[in-house]
């Protein structure tokens, strides 16, 4: 393996970097390594897709995605990757979300919120949600193509929203944007990955596309940055788990809250610079591989 950006990647001390044995990209950070299978029926995403489904059954689904099936997950994390989390300035690490519930209580969060996380390893979704004990009123926009895969019901539940592809055209594009809308003024949370692919077990963060800053500029939304660290899978762990897969927790940083009186293209560069500054220091990263904005857009 090359993994040439990790020669130029610099960390505190105490900050494990897993040393897996992945031959990652080293030009392009939003190539996929994830390679799923598109073997599930699933309706059209276009303009007619329903994005914003607020039906009694849709609603009850996605309630029993977060209250029952998030819930079992979370166990399952802890046991297998031994999930654990804290807040940004704090040593002590949490198995239960009561601690980051009343911490989150002393910020205006009455809009809602978007939570950003690293997407490395296919349960990074739920680890965070665990951690912050998300509720049903979250949605999660999300690569299209993924509902046609073994996940698509897992999707569902967890308020995932289809991206509609550009060939759909600008109508679809619409009624995606006015879901959102909606979404907002529900007070409804929002997470966005703003790597978009998913690399496991990735220790740098690749550069940040723009959309979670976007939204966060035009719903007046602040961004909750979230990241997932490693540390190695020791003792009882090794019993549950493969032994090059290390072990996960959550770091949760203090809300970065939009300035909407400053113009609208230069407030979403600050956001983008200051998450992707943040969520390196959250992640023990002195020295990052990868800029914070991509070369191209």
């Amino acid at each position: 393996m090359s993994n040439k950006r990790y020669t130029s990647l610099q960390v505190t001390a105490d900050t494990y970097v897993p040393p897996v044995a992945i031959d990652y990209p080293e030009d392009n950070p939003y190539e996929g390594l994830y390679k799923p299978v598109y073997d599930r029926p699933y309706p059209e995403i276009d303009a007619d897709y329903p994005y914003a489904d607020f039906s009694f059954r849709n609603r009850l689904k996605i309630a029993w995605g977060y209250n029952v099936v998030l819930r079992i997950l979370g166990i399952v994390l802890r046991v297998k990757y031994g999930l654990r989390w804290r807040i940004d300035g704090e040593q002590k690490w949490y198995r239960s979300s009561c601690h980051v519930r009343r911490w989150l209580r002393q910020f205006d969060l009455s809009a809602g919120t978007i939570t950003l996380g690293n997407h490395c390893y296919r349960h990074d979704c739920a680890s965070i949600f665990t951690a912050l004990h998300a509720s049903s009123h979250t949605r999660i926009p999300m690569f299209a193509p993924n509902f046609r895969t073994k996940d698509q019901y897992y999707l569902q539940i967890i308020g995932g929203v289809p991206i509609p592809a550009p060939e759909e055209g600008l109508s679809a594009m619409k009624a995606f944007n006015a879901a959102f809308d909606e979404f907002h003024r529900r007070g409804y949370w929002f997470h966005i990955f703003p790597e978009a692919k998913r690399w496991d077990w990735y220790k740098p963060l690749r550069p940040f596309q723009k959309g979670a800053f976007t939204m966060a500029y035009k719903y007046n939304k602040p961004l909750i940055p979230c990241v997932i660290t490693y540390r190695p899978r020791t003792g009882f762990y090794r019993l549950f788990g493969p032994k090059d897969e290390p072990l996960t927790q959550v770091t949760i940083g203090a809300p970065i809250f939009p300035d909407t009186t400053a113009p609208r293209a230069a407030e979403t560069e600050r956001l983008r610079l200051l998450a992707h500054e943040t969520m390196c220091r959250l992640a023990g990263i002195t020295r990052n591989s990868w800029p914070a904005k991509p070369d191209r857009e």
